[in-house]
């Protein structure tokens, strides 16, 4: 019988990169106020929120059950 650690295939190694360090190299910022996260233009229209937000309720619930 062999182990679950024998049937794992082999990856490339890669350096480790801290996310700190990942961050930096692309440039990306904390988040200082709660309005960098903010995007009034995200949908065209009511109705398209409303479509969204009746299909995540409706997901939500499916994965209750």
């Amino acid at each position: 019988m062999t182990s679950s650690t024998e049937q794992m295939p082999e990856w490339p190694t890669a350096e480790h990169v801290p996310a700190e360090e990942l961050a930096r190299r692309q440039g990306i910022r904390p988040i200082a106020t709660v309005d960098d996260l903010a995007r009034p233009d995200l949908f065209e229209s009511d109705d398209e929120l409303d479509d969204f937000l009746a299909d995540l309720y409706a997901s939500r619930r499916a994965g209750a059950a």
